[in-house]
């Protein structure tokens, strides 16, 4: 990267200069002159954060892949870089090229969560680049966005040019391909925009107009210029075929999640009404196990990380994990590689999993009931009983831990103080079994740990029309959690309810929230996922300014038949279904997971996966 004298002295005053140097192992750099479209794929957040992103690992190596491309990364930074570069007058800069954000052609974001989406105008603003798509011209700067959170894109609607909805593999390599050709023939931004809509899992914002309702709800959403009336998700159907990286850049600093990462499948067989990934992603597409194999080797060959993380949203409901497992060790143990399970179902672990995993050095054990009681867990559907999990925990002690970690939600829909209370005992439980177990590890006591996140209901979930709990009503659920813990053998811990609430706002958010992000931006609100950072008081100045009611968004229950912000947007996922399932959610009904039946949900129009397996073994 070029660094300016200027820049050189500014890299001495911030805390970790390392963020902001580039020129790490595997970074890609390519001659500016022989690249027609340069892509600035930024992730808003820290360089520790964004650098243990997956995605981002992935569609970096896949664009620098093509021909005339060069992708490179930029990311927030902190606040003692930002002071330093406004007070000197510098943009925000791409780490491999040290080129402002503004000089690029495609400026992309990956939005991870709703708390980030202050840091993209600040990015932005930082890069030169105008906040809003209205205020922006010419072929170049097309700001584009994609992610989970892109499943509701409507209260970035005002900042962003394209959504990419579903998965990127496929759809920003045709995109980048149109722009390209775009370039070539000197045609205009509007007329890009118009073709590009076009493309399957491309979301065009300004080709939309939102009508209201008198009572603040929403009318319709209409499309316009030939643009599609529903937009469809894209999806890798042949996940043995899909891009992945042989290396990943290696950082200069310690970043959150510092080995290889190994993607073993998307989608989960699970349907927990809360979990949004498990209704997105859907339907579960698994890599074979020579393919993971081998690029399991290849990221260790050429990183020389000696810890591969298998990846997913349930690792050990991979459908052959044993045989996947035996696999990986033939060279790992030889090579003194550890193999670790970081997603884990409470239902699926075995003596003979846990003997697999600890055979080079043993991982923590982390496990999700979710709820304190059955009940609860089964209006969430879990699909887990307490007898599983007691069995769980046992085999794990028995095999040497000592130390669990159990995460749960408060919040959740008809949820008691009881069930609260629930996630103390069931805490206990863990307790009491560790110390009544013969084959406990000698000489040590146990350790447990409840942390404790606040639902917050998303779209294209069951709960997706529930109300959120108010903050003072989780303050009080927080207090009581706190009450019922009787030993301090349990480390009990819980997620910031305010920041929940403005996560709420914007999960199931609409475009008049756009001005309010606006206006927080001119307040300064930036790193709201921080808790140095967040103040939930700016954000009311910013609300009450703009004369938007937040309440209005996270704590009023919506009808079956409202229409919805992002309902013009298709994931695959019927909304009969969705409504089929908060029905049975208050009846405390569980659905069978996707391997022991089909529910009906609607993956299965995308022609692959679980959902058009060989299933003989089923009735």
């Amino acid at each position: 990267m070029k660094r300016s004298e200027k820049l050189e002295q500014i890299l001495l005053k911030v805390q970790k200069p390392g963020r902001y140097v580039g020129g790490e192992l595997n970074v890609v750099v390519k001659n500016k002159t022989e690249v027609d479209t340069r892509f600035a794929f930024c992730f808003p957040d820290t360089y520790e954060i964004g650098m243990s992103h997956l995605g981002m690992k992935i569609l970096y190596g896949e664009l620098n892949e093509m021909p005339g491309v060069w992708c490179e990364r930029v990311f927030a930074p902190w606040l003692d870089m930002e002071e330093q570069l406004r007070r000197n007058q510098l943009d925000l800069y791409a780490l491999e090229s040290g080129d402002s954000l503004r000089e690029f052609d495609i400026i992309g974001f990956t939005l991870q969560y709703e708390l980030s989406y202050s840091n993209v105008l600040n990015m932005l603003e930082l890069g030169g680049v105008p906040l809003c798509s209205k205020d922006r011209s010419g072929l170049s700067g097309i700001v584009v966005a994609g992610g989970p959170c892109a499943c509701n894109p409507e209260p970035m609607a005002d900042f962003i040019d394209l959504f990419f909805i579903g998965e990127g593999e496929e759809v920003d390599c045709e995109v980048v391909a149109l722009y390209q050709r775009f370039k070539k023939e000197g045609r205009g931004r509007q007329e890009f925009l118009e073709a590009a809509a076009q493309i399957q899992g491309v979301y065009v914002p300004s080709l939309y107009d939102v009508a209201y309702n008198k009572d603040g709800t929403i009318a319709e959403t209409r499309p316009k210029k030939n643009a599609p009336p529903k937009i469809k998700k894209r999806l890798m159907l042949d996940m043995d075929r899909a891009y992945y990286p042989d290396r990943f850049v290696m950082p200069y600093i310690e970043i959150v999640h510092n080995r290889a990462v190994e993607e073993v499948f998307r989608g989960c067989i699970r349907g927990c009404r809360f979990c949004q990934a498990g209704f997105l992603y859907r339907p579960v597409r698994e890599k074979s196990i020579d393919v993971i194999d081998r690029q399991c080797h290849a990221l260790c060959d050429n990183t020389g990380y000696d810890e591969v993380s298998l990846s997913s949203l349930s690792t050990s409901d991979y459908s052959d994990i044993n045989g996947l497992l035996d696999k990986l060790l033939l060279w790992a143990d030889e090579e003194k590689v550890s193999i670790s399970l970081p997603s884990q179902r409470v239902d699926a672990f075995s003596t003979e999993m846990m003997n697999k995993i600890k055979s080079v050095r043993k991982s923590g054990l982390t496990f999700a009931p979710e709820a304190g009681t059955q009940r609860l867990r089964d209006v969430i559907n879990k699909n887990v009983t307490e007898e599983e999990l007691m069995k769980t925990v046992n085999i794990a002690f028995a095999g040497g831990w000592n130390t669990i970690k159990l995460y749960f939600m408060i919040g959740l829909p008809t949820e008691t103080m009881e069930d609260v209370a629930g996630i103390a005992k069931l805490g206990q439980r863990v307790v009491d079994a560790f110390y009544s177990n013969p084959n406990k590890p000698k000489g040590r006591g146990v350790s447990v740990s409840l942390s404790a996140s606040a639902f917050v209901p998303k779209p294209f979930t069951p709960f997706q029309w529930e109300p959120q709990d108010t903050i003072e009503t989780l303050h009080e659920k927080q207090r009581h959690l706190l009450r019922s813990v009787t030993t301090r053998k349990i480390d009990c811990s819980y997620h910031d309810a305010d920041t929940s609430f403005l996560e709420g706002v914007f999960a199931r958010g609409d475009r008049r929230l756009g001005p309010v992000l606006l206006k927080a931006h001119e307040l300064g609100c930036k790193f709201d996922g921080w808790k140095d950072c967040f103040d939930l008081k700016v954000w009311q100045k910013a609300f009450a300014a703009c004369k938007v009611e937040p309440a209005f968004y996270t704590n009023r229950r919506r009808s079956f038949d409202e229409v919805l912000p992002w309902d013009h947007i298709d994931y695959g996922i019927s909304k009969s279904f969705l409504v089929r399932e908060c029905e049975r959610a208050y009846q405390a009904v569980t659905t069978p997971n996707c391997r022991e039946t089909c529910s009906g949900c609607g993956a299965a129009q995308f022609g692959g996966g679980i959902c058009h397996e060989n299933r003989t073994d089923l009735v």
